[in-house]
């Protein structure tokens, strides 16, 4: 019964997509650097070259806009 609590995605409807899987390895890879503000994790994002869905640079707007939508 336990284990029911332990699934990782039990929110989502579906696999996650590549691009959802490259984001959280960018956040994972920036959290583990010791970075948890905003303004560093957008500047932690920009400089691994992972830009934001419509393809610019992260900004804080964009970046607390694709969390809510992966959120829901």
């Amino acid at each position: 019964m336990l284990e029911q609590y332990l699934e990782a995605n039990q929110s989502r409807v579906g696999p996650p997509h590549p691009y959802e899987q490259k984001l959280a390895g960018a956040l994972t890879e920036i959290f583990a650097s010791g970075t948890h503000e905003l303004p560093a994790i957008i500047t932690g994002l920009n400089n691994l070259g992972l830009n934001a869905p419509d393809g610019q640079p992260w900004d804080e707007a964009r970046f607390r806009s694709e969390m809510r939508r992966l959120g829901e």
